[in-house]
């Protein structure tokens, strides 16, 4: 019996030690990680910006988006607007932000973060990826609306393709309403 608690005090001293070791990186590598996210979504608003200068960021209490920022060309005029969209995919939730006309046309569009398969739904941060949608309406949400060419290009990832075709349909309608306000 002794020895059963000799054994157990052990592990249980083995089991503070690493989760204090843990909990201590954990704080420093937290902030780090919150950081490289946020230039992530910078970098990533930047990229979609279709050449034009960012308005002020507008919070919204809206499903789709919990914010957009307008796109202003040299004369001041708002051209359209990017919003940040979420969906789930295969591996869980999809993060982008995409750029739409004030017909809700897609102009540009990015994957900001995600936990796809590698070589399946991974494909969805490639530049390539998102052709399948820019400037189309109405905007494919199912591969059978794709040429063959891309339709073999997002094989093996339909529940990632369907995901982000999803959210930037949703996108793309709430974009509409954003100009009448």
């Amino acid at each position: 019996m002794k020895q059963y608690f000799k054994t157990a005090s052990i592990l249980a001293i083995i089991c503070a030690v690493a989760a204090l070791i843990l909990a201590s990186l954990n704080s420093v590598t937290a902030p780090v990680i919150v950081a490289y996210d946020k230039q992530q979504t910078i970098n990533a608003l930047n990229e979609v910006a279709h050449g034009y200068t960012l308005g002020d960021k507008v919070t919204t209490d809206s499903e789709v988006s919990p914010y957009y920022i307008p796109l202003i060309d040299e004369d001041g005029t708002v051209k359209g607007n990017i919003l940040e969209l979420k969906s789930n995919g295969y591996g869980g939730e999809i993060k982008l932000v995409a750029s739409f006309d004030e017909a809700g046309l897609v102009l540009e569009a990015k994957v900001v973060s995600n936990s796809e398969t590698p070589g399946l739904g991974k494909k969805s941060e490639n530049s390539w990826y998102m052709t399948k949608f820019i400037g189309k309406d109405p905007i494919p949400t199912s591969k059978n609306q794709l040429s063959a060419e891309d339709n073999a290009a997002v094989s093996g990832a339909s529940i990632t393709f369907g995901a982000i075709a999803k959210a930037l349909s949703e996108g793309g309608e709430y974009a509409k309403t954003l100009e009448a306000k």
